[in-house]
């Protein structure tokens, strides 16, 4: 009788080789399908983010006016639709869509200042510099707490709210006349009378 162990089956030693081989296909693989999803990131317009308050009613706006012969935002937007732009001093695009923004009041629109995170007196020598102010009344947001209430993820942002108080639009990023003439004009003629 032969007394030497029996021999492996063929391909049963390739078996654990062969899991070593598998292991850096897997993680090829997988760092393939991390890099498409980066890219598939990357395209995203990151002004198109969505927004939880599209469809919901708009928050409250219990804040003080910037400047104190402003009115009350509660009273300047009963029953009418309305613009909310928060902005700040400090931001540069700000300025870059204020042309905007006056264009806007211009042809009717109500537009509200959010005031975000800024000193008072820096927003009023602002306003005063930057010229004809498009908003009705501008709020003043020193903490930044309403703002989170809106979902704002920066400045400047742009929102429509309908008649009935309900958030029908999010622009992230300064309003450019593109953004007026292909998204704003045709979603804001939808709600007025």
């Amino acid at each position: 009788m032969d007394s030497s162990p029996p021999s492996p089956l063929p391909g049963a030693q390739a078996g654990p080789r062969r899991r070593r081989a598998l292991v850096p296909l897997t993680l090829l693989a997988l760092l393939g399908l991390l890099v498409l999803l980066m890219a598939r990131g990357l395209q995203r317009d990151p002004h198109a983010l969505p927004s939880a308050l599209v469809g919901q009613r708009a928050p409250a706006l219990a804040l003080p006016p910037l400047d104190p012969g402003q009115p009350p935002a509660a009273s300047a937007l009963l029953g009418r639709p309305w613009v909310l732009n928060v902005w700040a001093s400090w931001c540069e695009p700000c300025t870059q869509e204020w042309p905007q923004l006056q264009q806007l009041a211009a042809q009717g629109v109500a537009v509200v200042g959010l005031n975000y995170k800024d000193d008072a007196a820096a927003a009023r020598r602002w306003l005063q510099r930057a010229g004809r102010s498009p908003f009705e009344t501008s709020l003043q947001d020193a903490d930044g707490r309403a703002a989170l209430d809106w979902g704002v993820s920066g400045v400047p942002e742009t929102f429509i709210v309908d008649a009935q108080g309900v958030v029908r639009w999010r622009h992230a990023g300064a309003l450019t006349p593109q953004v007026l003439q292909e998204q704003f004009w045709p979603l804001w003629r939808k709600f007025q009378p």
